[in-house]
């Protein structure tokens, strides 16, 4: 039981400090002031920083993701998951929160909100790149 937990505790430290690093990067991106307006490059620019490394460059979830991990959703499906409209809601919710925990082990899913807040990212700043990341995806739906 002991030898099982600290498996799942080293597994969350090294993904943690796979994460960290792999967003070493954020530093100069809060640093530019807020956008207003929905942006195309703005999103693919915060997709290639944050989401690439689990969901792959073709948003399919075929991304390097670490063992344990389960593979990440494919993105380009998730308007036909959801009867054939994109769930913006949804997808910015769980851009902004991340996944709910689960019982035992770390969340699979980063809370970008949260992330992009403790690299000095105002409220506007953090919608912003929200609501960019949310319309680069939407924008990528399989038709």
């Amino acid at each position: 039981m002991i030898m099982r937990i600290l498996g799942n505790l080293l597994r969350s430290f090294v993904l943690s400090g796979w994460i960290v690093g792999f967003c070493g990067g954020q530093e100069k991106e809060m640093q530019k002031p807020a956008q207003t307006s929905i942006s195309s490059s703005a999103g693919e620019e915060l997709y290639q920083q944050h989401c690439v490394v689990c969901h792959g460059n073709d948003m399919k979830g075929n991304g390097p993701f670490p063992e344990p991990y389960r593979m990440p959703p494919d993105l380009t499906t998730l308007s036909r998951r959801h009867g054939g409209k994109f769930p913006e809601a949804y997808v910015s919710k769980t851009l902004r929160n991340g996944v709910k925990l689960p019982a035992h082990g770390p969340a699979e899913m980063p809370v970008w909100g949260a992330e992009f807040e403790a690299k000095g990212a105002d409220k506007t700043q953090v919608e912003s790149r929200i609501r960019n990341l949310t319309n680069y995806i939407k924008s990528h739906q399989a038709k």
